[in-house]
């Protein structure tokens, strides 16, 4: 047996192979290496046999998709008070549901670019301020009705109205007209030019539904499944459309899912096989997870980010030095390693996620300074203030915890903040967008324009922070209609620049997600623009 130096050597070598065959199994299970490569890789490496063999089988995603079986889906993130309506959609099991049941005009692949959905294909005119989409034939509903423009239309400016509360609502605000060129053509007339158009015509939001609807709670859609009951916050089932226009989606016979808060049950679930697929995985756990036979962990990281929100309208959060020193107060860098167990990337006190596009890679990042955190503070006149931070894990997962590291590096900077429990079930409606301060979490959106004017634009719906700046609000809509590539970055790096320095939001991380499945499902190279392969693993995955 070796000793001294030499041992440590050897041991120093097989924890760098045992590191690279961690990271080659990563790219293995999402799609960026093909099986031929893994082994071809693990070999050079001289240590095949430390490969499970399970993950070799259940890694194999080349396999023809077959049709067949119960799917049961445990996740967290739903609410007795959960709407049909996919305007006022706003938590993880509805949105599962929505797009299991409905479809958009476009869909974003697992590539994050605009695929045809309900569309066959769109065109642009040169200035990009017109958009025309031929509509698929012989679409049905799952009530028989066939898909027209009629149902296009209808299902769009209801968002559009005077009166409406959808989110998707600021998405459409530059549309002057939508016109029905003929029963399977749309036209849409903008403003301006926008260069994402095709993008944000996929939001959740806007799926389709008949021409007329006023009761959505049976979810009425052409997707790949049909409900069959439903109890808000609790499950649902549904079960496969057998006229579904999509032949090489929505493989399983019947789907359940179901709302389990609490990750422990989760976990136990799915280690035990009473559920094949969870979300939310515990980070503490998920290595262990990883080593569990008949399960697969997957972790891949997406443009999810962990935000304590303040009202920037409501005192003391009004003041920007307030803003400032709590930004400065927080340790994100503790936060990465303790809370997210190195699953995530620092946030910098935006949305925009470094896979995004246009990320701002020059901005400096914001690091915890509780001397400026004090000089802040001082400035505003709040020095012994109490800020009370409303948590729940429902806000984001691990977010109580996450308010007791902030409250205690913000001790070293002489500000107190009381971290506040509340109920996780009807958190979105009673605690968001209510409380001046409290944990969220935002799913990301593929494009800067998008996620800018879903969460950061004065009119948005969902302007949770109740930010408003004139210049971010003239670039947010200078940048949509620009189409010179180079420009259009300098005005992201710009707003970027802005939420940094004036925002309300605390970007604390863009987080890993980490989910798990058992070893018998199938799934090809999945999205990552949401979790779940894009809320789409419904109509995606398959048993082998």
């Amino acid at each position: 047996m070796p000793t001294g130096h030499g041992f440590l050597l050897i041991v120093k070598i097989k924890e760098t192979k045992m590191k690279e065959i961690s990271r080659l199994e990563q790219m293995l299970s999402q799609g960026r290496i093909t099986r031929r490569e893994f082994m071809a890789r693990i070999s050079a490496l001289g240590l095949a046999a430390a490969v499970s063999p399970a993950l070799l089988v259940n890694s194999a995603r080349a396999e023809k998709p077959k049709k067949g079986g119960h799917f049961r889906l445990a996740i967290q993130g739903g609410a007795t008070s959960d709407p049909a309506d996919p305007a006022l959609i706003t938590s993880t099991m509805p949105q599962m549901m929505n797009y299991q049941s409905r479809n958009t005009l476009v869909e974003v692949d697992n590539n994050m670019q605009p695929v045809p959905e309900l569309a066959e294909s769109w065109e642009a005119s040169p200035d990009a301020a017109k958009w025309v989409f031929k509509l698929r034939k012989g679409v049905e509903f799952h009530n028989g009705k066939t898909l027209d423009s009629k149902d296009v239309l209808f299902s769009i400016d209801r968002h559009r109205a005077k009166d409406s509360k959808s989110a998707a609502k600021p998405l459409l605000e530059d549309i002057i007209e939508i016109k029905a060129e003929d029963k399977y053509t749309v036209s849409f007339a903008l403003k301006r030019g926008s260069a994402d158009f095709p993008f944000l015509v996929s939001d959740y939001h806007l799926t389709i539904v008949p021409d007329g609807t006023t009761d959505f709670r049976d979810l009425m859609g052409t997707g790949g499944y049909k409900l069959l009951q439903w109890e808000p916050g609790v499950k649902s089932l549904a079960k496969r459309n057998p006229n579904y226009f999509k032949s090489d989606r929505a493989h399983f016979d019947e789907v359940e899912i179901i709302n389990v808060p609490d990750v422990n049950a989760r976990t136990t679930a799915i280690i035990t096989g009473q559920v094949d697929a969870i979300n939310r995985c515990e980070k503490k756990t998920f290595k262990l997870l990883k080593k569990t036979p008949g399960v697969q962990a997957i972790e891949s990281q997406g443009m999810k980010h962990y935000n304590f929100v303040m009202l920037c309208d409501v005192p003391p959060f009004n003041d920007v030095n307030v803003r400032l020193g709590l930004k400065y107060a927080i340790d994100r860098e503790q936060f990465v390693k303790q809370i997210l167990r190195g699953y995530g990337v620092e946030g910098n006190d935006h949305p925009v996620s470094p896979i995004n596009r246009y990320h701002n890679n020059d901005l400096p990042q914001r690091t915890f300074d509780p001397e400026k955190a004090k000089f802040y503070l001082k400035k505003a006149g709040l020095s012994d203030h109490t800020f009370d931070l409303h948590v729940s894990d429902e806000g984001f997962p691990g977010a109580v915890d996450a308010s007791m590291l902030y409250k205690e590096s913000a001790k070293k900077a002489g500000i107190t903040i009381n971290p506040v429990q509340v109920p996780a079930d009807g958190y979105w409606n009673n605690v968001w967008m209510k409380k001046p301060w409290c944990a969220v979490y935002w799913s990301g959106r593929p494009t800067e324009d998008w996620v800018f004017s879903t969460t950061y634009a004065e009119n948005a719906p969902w302007n949770d922070s109740h930010w408003k700046n004139k210049r971010f609000n003239e670039l947010l809509g200078e940048a949509r209609a620009e189409l010179d590539n180079d420009k259009r970055r300098q005005m992201y790096y710009e707003m970027q620049e802005l939420c940094h320095n004036d925002g309300g939001t605390i970007v604390l991380a863009f987080v890993k997600d980490l989910e798990a499945v058992r070893d018998n499902v199938r799934f090809g190279k999945r999205a990552t623009n949401m979790d779940l392969d894009g809320w789409r693993a419904i109509e995606r995955w398959w048993f082998a």
